[in-house]
């Protein structure tokens, strides 16, 4: 009788214990019940009857780092379900452009399980699916741009994939949040064209700037010289208006004060250029004959008033 009692209370035990799930905080686990689903379990403390259910399992994986330092992948059966944010490192794979370049890429894609239910039961490998389908889609989306134009639009190609995967993936359970390129390697040849394509562009950029700067030199240089030219003549015709004002001043005393002398104005000029041009006549070493005009003898006959005009 003690060995039957005793038999129960470790039944009882051992299938309360099996009966009892714990489950943390961000996790779940979808119970069927012979066979057929039940329920999903809440974080917390949950009770099945293990001899009728029964946890069902999902295929799951997750990078792990050895002991060397390597990454790699590993692939495992369990019963909980993860509901955080998951990332998934595919290996790099090659893809051809719409110009038939053959690139090598790396993508990121970060997801979560909104639906652990239809996670489990609506497709069989849930890892492997959403690797291979990342990789068809990312095919196509290359297919269909050119080489400079995948090179520059990664933002582009991140959101035709997120869009199309999050769709396809949505009966899965699975919410695609975003994608993202990691690598873009096109074929080393291609890459030594581009990197001579990047040089000749930055060459082209520097003589311009060079150019530019001459340009604007010289531009720089006419002006000033230009500006100088201009307030050298200036200077000069004010110079000018000056000597012209002063000359046409001293003229216009001149001209008064013969007036004042009851002298001709206009002839006492006319004397003053003979005289000027005699002077200059007469300057030479040689012997010079000088025959005067006859109107000059009555020009020079006002000399004297001229006298009389200094002398007053």
């Amino acid at each position: 009788m003690v060995w039957v009692l005793l038999f129960v209370a470790i039944f009882v035990i051992v299938f309360t214990i099996a009966g009892l799930k714990i489950i943390q905080q961000s996790e779940t686990m979808v119970i069927e019940r012979l066979g057929k689903y039940h329920r999903t379990l809440q974080p917390g403390i949950n009770i099945i009857w293990p001899i009728f259910d029964r946890a069902r399992e999902i295929q799951w994986k997750k990078l792990k780092e050895t002991y060397d330092g390597a990454t790699v992948i590993k692939k495992y059966a369990t019963v909980k379900i993860d509901l955080r944010e998951t990332v998934y490192d595919f290996p790099k794979q090659n893809v051809i452009t719409k110009d038939n370049v053959i690139l090598e890429i790396n993508a990121l894609l970060y997801f979560q399980v909104v639906d652990p239910m239809r996670s489990i039961y609506e497709i069989s490998n849930l890892p492997d699916a959403i690797e291979k389908l990342t990789q068809t889609t990312l095919r196509n989306v290359i297919g269909e741009m050119e080489l400079d134009e995948t090179l520059i639009s990664r933002d582009v190609i991140n959101k035709k994939l997120r869009e199309i995967l999050d769709e396809t993936t949505d009966k899965w359970g699975i919410k695609v949040n975003r994608v993202e390129l990691q690598d873009i390697v096109p074929p080393i040849d291609i890459k030594e064209a581009m990197e001579k394509q990047m040089r000749a562009e930055r060459d082209r950029r520097a003589a311009i700037l060079e150019a530019e700067g001459l340009k604007r030199s010289s531009i720089l240089q006419s002006e000033g010289i230009r500006e100088s030219e201009v307030n050298r003549a200036e200077g000069i015709r004010k110079s000018k208006i000056l000597t012209a004002e002063g000359e046409a001043q001293a003229i216009k005393k001149i001209a008064e004060a013969l007036e004042k002398c009851s002298i001709d104005p206009a002839t006492y000029f006319l004397a003053v250029k003979y005289i000027e041009t005699l002077k200059e006549m007469v300057s030479g070493k040689d012997n010079k004959v000088i025959y005067l005009p006859y109107e000059a003898t009555g020009i020079l006959g006002s000399i004297g008033s001229i006298k009389e005009l200094f002398q007053k």
